[in-house]
């Protein structure tokens, strides 16, 4: 498989070469595929097996990239499969409860390896992160569907410090639908990757 991704002419072409992290890290749910599972369709020398026929098994791969491939803003970062880390284009959110009121904190998703835990901690991660903080966005750092921990850039807490956040309620990521809702001021009452 090579996908390659036309951008600007004043940013240079990414391919995903022989990247293929976001087929093991990211959740496939039209494939029954879950975050952390290699996919069946994976070959380790070709890529995938079925990306030509994506389009009547699963829209989602064939409408996917990562924020490196895209080139948004991620200009600095490695490949995902020499930083170990995914940052999703899709956008989700956490729920910050202070105990009066609920509030969506929009996020970037950043799938890492669970054999590179730390990974999140690349500086090249870190500045990326750090500009989206002053955007008002968090982070959401997912080892699974169900384990990760929210990351709040110092842009976004009180004493300009890294912070993060665990939660035992870390659950799959939200529809497009319950996105759209939380971010537009609208929380959804069930579920939530807070």
């Amino acid at each position: 498989m090579t996908l390659v991704i036309h951008t600007s002419p004043d940013r240079p072409t990414r391919q995903c070469g022989e990247c293929t992290l976001c087929c093991k890290l990211l959740p496939v749910r039209s494939l029954g595929k879950g975050a952390g599972e290699r996919c069946n369709h994976q070959s380790h020398a070709r890529g995938c097996k079925v990306y030509a026929r994506l389009t009547s098994v699963s829209p989602e791969c064939r409408l996917w990239s990562c924020r490196w491939l895209v080139n948004d803003d991620a200009g600095d970062l490695r490949r995902p499969d020499r930083s170990h880390y995914v940052l999703d284009v899709m956008p989700d959110f956490v729920t910050h409860d202070d105990g009066e009121i609920r509030t969506a904190v929009p996020v970037i998703q950043v799938w890492v390896d669970p054999a590179h835990r730390d990974a999140y901690r690349d500086p090249a991660l870190r500045a990326y992160l750090d500009r989206r903080g002053a955007e008002g966005y968090a982070a959401l750092i997912r080892y699974s569907d169900t384990e990760g921990f929210a990351l709040f850039p110092p842009a976004m807490t009180p004493d300009g410090s890294w912070r993060e956040v665990k939660s035992n309620s870390v659950g799959p990521t939200h529809t497009v639908d319950d996105v759209v809702r939380a971010l537009s001021g609208r929380l959804p009452s069930g579920g939530s990757a807070s």
